[in-house]
């Protein structure tokens, strides 16, 4: 009896262990999608995920550490928004257009979140999980079916990351150089450097986008 009751015991710390971490994730989560991660303190955190500041060490060494995992978690979910939208889309390279002119309008739509991947820069293309990974799996399924005519695939998916981040921090730096409009001339770029004909370029860019929701929570 005394061992199992030492599993239990075990078991319940783990749990909350599990669930500490998970609320400051989500904290941290919160306050990067409201656009305040560069400003927040560890208490305010802590007040947030309405857990102990003691508690915050014990599962992260800095605020760094947080947001870093919070930021990756957070870039998985739009990620997975732009893939449940884009799930119908038959043509590889039509889907890799749309989800490439989704991520460009979120200088837009979402600014918190192209804040967020202009501050994560190219390290973004690095990650296991999140946009990167499926824009090589996009121009992959393209180049297989012969939308697309890449010699090297990390080449253009280098080349796509960061034309896209370039293009987040133009807006950011210098709003009034470009507008909503210059998302389609840049996706029609990319689908040229790609292989697409010029005319085809137009025609995709021109399909009307799906509406994403203006938070992850679902």
């Amino acid at each position: 009896m005394a061992g199992a009751d030492s599993t239990t015991e075990t078991g319940r710390v783990d749990r909350r262990k599990v669930r500490t971490r998970r609320a400051l994730i989500e904290a941290a989560k919160r306050l990067i999608t409201e656009g305040r991660s560069s400003t927040a303190s560890i208490q305010q955190i802590t007040d947030t995920a309405d857990i102990g500041f003691g508690s915050f060490y014990n599962h992260f060494s800095s605020k760094e550490e947080l947001f870093h995992a919070a930021t990756a978690a957070v870039l998985e979910e739009w990620a997975q928004l732009i893939e449940d939208a884009t799930k119908d889309v038959g043509d590889p390279a039509e889907r890799f257009a749309t989800s490439f002119r989704i991520s460009a309008r979120l200088a837009w739509t979402h600014p918190a979140l192209a804040d967020v991947l202009n501050r994560f820069g190219l390290d973004l293309l690095e990650l296991q999980d999140g946009l990167g990974p499926r824009a090589m799996r996009d121009i992959q399924d393209a180049v297989a079916a012969g939308r697309f005519t890449v010699s090297s695939l990390p080449l253009a998916l280098s080349t796509v990351g960061g034309a896209l981040l370039g293009f987040l921090r133009l807006k950011t730096s210098h709003p009034a150089l470009v507008d909503p409009s210059a998302v389609e001339d840049l996706a029609r770029q990319m689908l040229q450097m790609l292989g697409i004909s010029p005319e085809e370029a137009v025609r995709i860019c021109a399909a009307p986008l799906p509406e994403l929701p203006t938070t992850t929570s679902r």
